[in-house]
Parts: C-alpha cells; structure tokens; sequence
C-alpha cells in the first residue's frame, strides 16, 4: 500500500474512534453538568467538550480518540476515570479563571 493511502487509513481509524469518544465525552459531561448544577446547562456543556477546550490538552481529534479507545479496551468506567483525573481539572480551572475574569 503507498505510504498515502496507509495515511488515509490511519486518519479515518483515528476519526472513528473519535467518534466513539466524543460520545463517551458527552455523556461524562451532560452527567457531571446535570449533579454539579442541578439543571441542563447547555453552555458549560459546550465549554467542556469543545475543540477549543480539548486542545489544551492536545490534538481535540487524538483526544478524543483516546477516550475511544480506552472505552472499547477497558469500558465505560475507565474512559470515564480518564475524564475526571485529566480533562475535568484542566476545566476547572479554567471555569474558575472565567468566573473571575467576570468579577465573580
């Protein structure tokens, strides 16, 4: 196989599992969002799960291709262990900077 299409293969791998991580993701975080505030916050929600935020952490794709993979390997609960030791403490600090660039 030429060394492009071997490329291709790779990037459309990682783009599956993404895929599978990002819903992974989205239900850590629609979870945490509903228990901390007590109501669907649709903004927070975005804060946390948006490619802007995950690159912080590094290429938003790998991310969550990651979080993907771990799922399919270990479950449910080791994706979500991954979320709440990694990415939830990056946010909240970054959520704690924003209330206090906003006075509060």
């Amino acid at each position: 196989m030429p060394p492009a299409a071997k490329d291709i293969d790779a990037t459309a791998e990682l783009r599956q599992k993404a895929w599978i991580g990002d819903a992974v993701l989205e239900l850590y975080v629609r979870s945490w969002v509903l228990d901390r505030q007590g109501e669907v916050d649709a903004e927070m929600k975005t804060r946390f799960t948006c490619n802007q935020f995950l690159n912080c952490i590094g290429n938003p794709t790998r991310v969550e291709a990651g979080i993907g993979i771990l799922y399919q390997e270990q479950g449910l609960d080791a994706a979500f262990a991954l979320i709440r030791e990694h990415l939830e403490p990056l946010f909240l600090k970054q959520e704690s900077a924003r209330a206090r660039g906003k006075g509060g």
